[in-house]
């Protein structure tokens, strides 16, 4: 073997010891941020403590599109934070404005279904949500669900 041979041996293993330790450091370190990331997140975002249930007293009947017609009856779960039994109207219109025109395909699967419900309860947690940040609903629950 010559000695540019041997002089070139140790310098590539030298480049590739370097290369292998910079990517540990960097894998570490991200690992490390995104576990920090991760872990502030979900005690920021912990959920509220469920209070009572209020139920909207008279299903609705929604029209869809095509002639059709859903039969909605819904209760809303108040947070432990509500000082008391909420007002569903602004619920009901929110539910009424989501609902209708939509096809019957949509809400016969159940991702259709869970979709919509997600929706409708994203603009029922921000609409049951004080100016002070106090949010006053954390859920919906479907008592009736009938499309014809």
């Amino acid at each position: 073997m010559s000695t540019d041979a041997q002089a070139e041996a140790p310098k590539k293993s030298k480049k590739m010891l370097m290369i292998i330790v910079i990517a540990a450091v960097v894998l570490l370190g991200g690992g490390a941020g995104a576990f920090f990331m991760l872990k502030g997140d979900s005690a920021e975002a912990a959920e509220p403590e469920k209070g009572v249930v209020t139920a909207i007293d008279e299903a609705l009947t929604i029209n869809l599109a095509d002639g059709h017609y859903l039969k909605l009856a819904f209760s809303l779960q108040q947070t432990a934070d509500a000082a008391e039994a909420v007002d569903t109207s602004e619920a009901i219109e929110l539910a009424i404005d989501e609902y209708t025109g939509r096809k019957v395909a949509e809400l016969e699967t159940e991702k259709g279904r869970t979709a919509i419900k997600e929706d409708l309860l994203a603009k029922i947690e921000k609409a049951y949500t004080t100016k002070d940040g106090v949010q006053e609903v954390m859920g919906i629950y479907y008592t009736q669900f009938v499309t014809q």
